[in-house]
């Protein structure tokens, strides 16, 4: 993907006394949810549950844009949905896809997690590297990066993106995986903690892990029947 486009991490979290009302408002309450994150054609949105997964945390929704505009339109009518007004937002993550100053040519595993089927599960976080990172070399920093990706790439069914997001949000870049095997995923972790990249890493946290769900389902294991 050579233009930029705009990407989404937005976690929220369902305030417990939506649990409590009348069983038709809920059903109506998720049905307004799932209509304001159907309409538009602009704009690709898929849906995840976190449902006891992470404190405070119920739902992630990962969207892609080509515009910060089209983004904040997506989550007003999320929060202006009936559901919307018991829905509280815990995190959210921004960023922008561009070509990789250390990828001459991404493989298909770096390709835009947008496309094609889903895996079932989605880790996203933020990242923010050291000052002294940045004042190394361009050659010191490929070398390192080059190392970083030949382990990346022992693990090809694991889909990864990278979105700057210098200038839109308080971190450097907004990473993010699609696995259908979170204990390869653990591997893939434990292998390049053992990098030198690791060496100026400055927060990659908190990290979220969402199950793709449809809308619907997750407004059922939430209780909207």
């Amino acid at each position: 993907m050579t233009e930029s486009r705009f990407v989404h991490a937005l976690a929220l979290g369902v305030d417990p006394a939506w649990r409590r009302l009348a069983a038709k408002e809920r059903c109506r309450g998720a049905e307004e949810l799932a209509a304001a994150l159907a309409a538009g054609s602009e704009m690709t949105t898929f849906s995840y549950s976190t449902i006891g997964l992470e404190p405070g945390v119920d739902l992630l929704l990962w969207s892609l844009a080509p515009s910060l505009d089209a983004l904040e339109e997506r989550a007003a009518a999320v929060l202006r949905s009936a559901m919307g007004a018991w829905l509280t937002v815990r995190e959210s993550f921004l960023g922008i896809i561009q070509p990789s100053q250390y990828v001459k040519k991404p493989t298909p595993q770096e390709q835009s997690l947008f496309s094609g089927d889903r895996s079932r599960y989605l880790v996203v976080y933020p990242f923010t590297k050291s000052t002294d990172w940045y004042l190394q070399g361009r050659e010191a920093r490929q070398g390192i990066m080059n190392e970083h990706m030949r382990i990346g790439h022992d693990y090809p069914e694991i889909r990864q993106l990278l979105a700057n997001s210098f200038g839109i949000d308080d971190m450097d870049f907004l990473v993010a995986y699609e696995t259908d095997d979170l204990a390869r995923f653990g591997e893939l972790v434990r292998a390049l903690r053992g990098t030198d990249s690791r060496r100026s890493t400055i927060r990659d946290t908190p990290l979220l892990v969402g199950i793709h769900r449809p809308i619907a389902e997750i407004a059922s294991l939430l209780g909207a029947r």
